[in-house]
């Protein structure tokens, strides 16, 4: 993918697994949508024709993927491993494309959605495997490969909510424990759990670090996103 997308040069990409499980005969329709629409990456949602089409689990992996990219990053896909899309050219040459592996989809998906394109989603027919065809895909391993990514790209497009998450429940657990202190300082005029007192000071200065890494991750990751939209514009003027 990253060397296909490094070196094809064209106004439209199509992506497409090559195990004939999805329907080719919809590509005019998906083009034309997508052409209307002006979009930068139209996914194409898999609408199983029969209940055993998906392997066992992948269904249920694929909802709960798809839900946590949705509570992260925003809600527009339901059906967010997809490998049928089609993707303009100013999507193709700004995507970074670290992905190694399955985690391809979600790579572009969140993306999208981080540098807010034209985005959009459609369904197709999706059918069974042929005969003696084997996946590559492991349910499980793939699976928490794919949910790694996930979470590596939370960090690395939104540290404000990682770091902000880590201050936050450092303070809470800091007040927590030194409102005991403080009642009993307030009654008594003296302090008792003197390394309890610590902890909760500690506590506090983590907080204040943790919120100081995320805004300053924050402002680095705004820079970058502006240079990809800026690389996403030079492309997205010459067509």
């Amino acid at each position: 993918m990253r060397q296909a997308f490094s070196l094809i040069d064209s106004d439209i990409y199509i992506m497409i697994d090559a195990d004939t499980q999805y329907d080719t005969s919809c590509l005019p329709r998906a083009i034309a949508h997508f052409m209307q629409h002006s979009l930068d990456m139209l996914n194409i949602a898999r609408i199983p024709i029969t209940k055993d089409t998906h392997r066992k689990y992948h269904s249920f992996g694929n909802k709960f993927l798809t839900l946590i990219v949705s509570l992260l990053f925003g809600k527009k896909f339901d059906d967010m491993l997809s490998g049928y899309r089609i993707f303009s050219k100013a999507f193709v040459k700004s995507f970074p494309a670290h992905s190694q592996g399955f985690e391809i989809e979600s790579e572009l998906t969140i993306f999208a959605l981080q540098q807010k394109m034209r985005i959009d989603e459609i369904g197709a027919e999706y059918k069974a495997r042929p005969h003696n065809s084997f996946s590559k895909l492991s349910t499980f391993r793939d699976g928490f490969k794919i949910l790694f990514m996930i979470m590596q790209l939370t960090c690395t497009e939104r540290p404000l909510l990682i770091f902000g998450i880590l201050s936050f429940l450092c303070f809470i657990f800091g007040v927590t424990l030194g409102m005991p202190i403080l009642i009993e300082y307030m009654q008594t005029s003296q302090v008792a759990k003197f390394p309890t007192l610590f902890v909760c000071v500690g506590l506090g200065i983590v907080s204040i670090i943790f919120a100081l890494f995320g805004f300053l991750a924050h402002l680095v990751v705004k820079n970058t996103k502006e240079q990809r939209h800026f690389t996403y514009l030079l492309y997205r003027e010459e067509v």
